[in-house]
């Protein structure tokens, strides 16, 4: 199964809560945080919604 590399790049001062909401979620706490999750629609989902707020690199998992 793949993962997915996201990093936080953008402020989320000044959109909604819901989106703040989603980044912490995520576990991301800082800006130019990186953090891995694995590739599930749930993640995907959140992802969606705070698009505008992050980079999303898709990786292959090492241990096959």
């Amino acid at each position: 199964m793949s993962r997915l590399r996201i990093t936080w790049v953008k402020s989320g001062i000044g959109y909604a809560e819901e989106q703040r909401g989603t980044l912490s979620a995520l576990g991301l706490h800082r800006l130019h945080q990186v953090v891995e999750h694995q590739n599930s629609p749930s993640i995907r989902g959140m992802i969606n919604k705070v698009k505008h707020l992050v980079e999303v690199e898709q990786r292959e998992d090492e241990a096959k």
